[in-house]
This record gives C-alpha cells, sequence and structure tokens, in this order.
C-alpha cells in the first residue's frame, strides 16, 4: 500500500511533543480567563478551583466575601448578589474580557405549588433565570466579538423533571436549557459554546431539606443506580471537559451529571 493509504501507518505520520501531552492540548485551560458565579460554596467552589487547577485565571463571584477570599487566592473575587439586577449589569459591564462564564448561582424555595407565595416565586426566577440572562448577554458579546467562549450553564434534573413543592425552581431550570438551546443557535457559528450541565441530587446547602428528612432521603437514594449522592466535585469535571477544547464541537447540548438517575 502506499504511503498516506488511510488503512496504512507512515512513519512520522504520529508525532508526539513532549512538551504539550493530549491532555494539556485538549483539556488545559491556560490563558483562559473564567468567571463562575456561586463560588463561595458547593458546587461553584467546587467548579472554580477545578479550571483553576486546569489554568484558568478565576474570577470567582458570589455574596460572600470571606468565603470568595479562600477560593481566588492571588485573584480577586468579585461580591455579587444575582437577585440584584442592577448590580448584576453593572458588574457585566465592569468585568474585564472573559473567556469561560459559569452559570452556577441560583436559589430555591420550597412550598407545594397551591401555597407558593407569589414574591418567593419572583425571587428564584429572578435569581435562576433573569440575572443569567443580564449577566450572560454583555459577556457573551464580547465573546463574540473575539470569536472565542465558552458558557456552561447550571441546570438541573428538574429541567426535565416536575419535582415536588419546588414549582418556581422547576420552571427556572427548565427555562436554562431552552434558553441554552436559543443561545447555542445564534452562537455556535461565532466561535462561542454555550451548553448547561445538568446536577441530579448533590450533598449541597440547597440539598439540606432533603437529607434532613430520613423518608425523602431513602426514597432519592434508592432510585440513584450509582447508590449515593453526589458531590460537588462530581461537578466539576464535567464543566472543565465543556468549558474545554475536547468539547469544541459540543453545542446546546446540557450534560446530565446524575448517577444515573434519569437512566432508571
Amino acid at each position: 500500500m502506499l504511503c498516506g493509504d488511510r488503512n496504512t501507518i507512515c512513519p512520522g505520520r504520529l508525532q508526539y511533543n513532549p512538551a504539550v501531552s493530549y491532555l494539556d492540548e485538549q483539556f488545559g485551560l491556560t490563558g483562559k480567563a473564567a468567571l463562575v458565579t456561586g463560588a463561595s460554596k458547593g458546587i461553584g467552589r467546587a467548579i472554580a478551583l477545578a479550571l483553576a487547577q486546569a489554568g484558568a485565571t478565576v474570577i470567582p463571584a458570589g455574596r460572600d466575601e470571606r468565603a470568595l477570599a479562600a477560593v481566588a487566592g492571588e485573584n480577586r473575587g468579585v461580591v455579587l448578589d444575582m437577585s440584584d439586577l442592577t448590580a448584576v449589569r453593572e458588574t457585566a459591564r465592569r468585568l474585564p474580557p472573559v473567556d469561560i462564564l459559569v452559570n452556577n448561582a441560583g436559589t430555591i424555595r420550597r412550598a407545594p405549588v397551591l401555597d407558593t407565595d407569589p414574591d418567593d416565586w419572583r425571587a428564584v426566577l429572578t435569581v435562576n433565570l433573569d440575572s443569567i440572562f443580564e449577566l450572560t448577554q454583555p459577556i457573551a458579546r464580547g465573546m463574540v466579538e473575539r470569536g472565542y467562549g465558552r458558557i456552561v450553564n447550571v441546570a438541573s434534573l428538574l429541567a426535565f423533571q416536575g419535582g415536588i413543592n419546588v414549582a418556581a425552581y422547576a420552571a427556572s431550570k427548565h427555562a436554562i436549557v431552552g434558553l441554552t438551546q436559543a443561545m447555542s443557535n445564534e452562537l455556535a457559528g461565532k466561535g462561542v459554546n454555550v451548553n448547561a450541565v445538568a446536577p441530579g441530587y448533590v450533598e449541597t446547602d440547597n440539598t439540606e431539606a432533603l437529607r434532613n428528612d430520613p423518608v425523602r432521603y431513602a426514597e432519592l437514594t434508592a432510585r440513584i443506580p450509582a447508590g449515593r449522592w453526589g458531590q460537588p466535585d462530581d461537578i466539576a469535571g464535567a464543566v472543565v471537559f465543556l468549558c474545554s477544547e475536547a468539547a469544541r464541537f459540543v453545542h446546546g447540548h446540557a450534560l446530565v451529571v446524575d448517577g444515573g438517575w434519569m437512566a432508571r
């Protein structure tokens, strides 16, 4: 066979560069600037630390200034309350160029749908949906101008299910997947990857009420094929992947990280 035939391995065809490993080339984020919201604890903190370990310069954002300082290290965090849309807009305008945006901040209010207070409904939608649009739009505009960007929205299993006593939260997470897909349709051809990660049941402050209910906790755990609840670190790796060169052809996808919950 002639060298060049697709079934022939030719000398020199495969070359190894010891200075740049495959993992560094495909998953390394050196030189990238990343903004992670809700980064002072839980999933957001794990994501911020994982992106930093992959080489990114991370700007953690959240309400707890002291906790942010512990995450930011030598970098400076951004104190930001996502329920204050005016503050979100102002922050978006003064940020340096951002290559990676992880919209992780979120809140939850638990109540039966018939007893849900309109103020609670609005509070959840403001943080979980409105603020994400307000923050993402100007940042995405800069990404398009530079021809490169990665946006990862943190959704939930309740982007695909209704849940119990969390109508506003479920509605907001359904909307986040829709927003992810809509943005991807418009930005994929402009160098910007927009995706979502959908965590399953993870041990965070948002799930504390469920974990404190022995009956509900047992019911939920029994449905998870992996036999356990997730940890924040379980979500972080999926986000690093979606932000990396390895995911350059992944657009508009909601990556479920749930221990097998959706498969059962």
